[in-house]
């Protein structure tokens, strides 16, 4: 059996607001719980923060706030909320 969720994760909208903070909107599907999710994540330096990708705070499966939070920091290093 494969294992491998298809979570889905698109950004809707970003805005930097002074130095070295940025906040991320965003939609997505939680392919192990089988829910649609949104929320909003602020990048601070070069670290997100927000209770959708806290371990103790999210409602999303494990492994798909891994896969948000991995995204996110991916695209942010890549410098698609510039």
């Amino acid at each position: 059996m494969n294992d491998i969720h298809n979570h889905v994760l698109t950004v809707i909208d970003f805005m930097k607001t002074g130095h070295k903070t940025c906040f991320v909107k965003f939609i997505g599907f939680d392919a192990e719980s089988g829910q649609d999710f949104e929320g909003e994540v602020k990048f601070v330096g070069d670290l997100p923060f927000g209770d959708l990708i806290h371990p103790e705070r999210s409602h999303l499966s494990s492994s798909c706030r891994e896969f948000v939070r991995d995204d996110l920091l991916h695209r942010y290093s890549q410098g698609q909320f510039e």
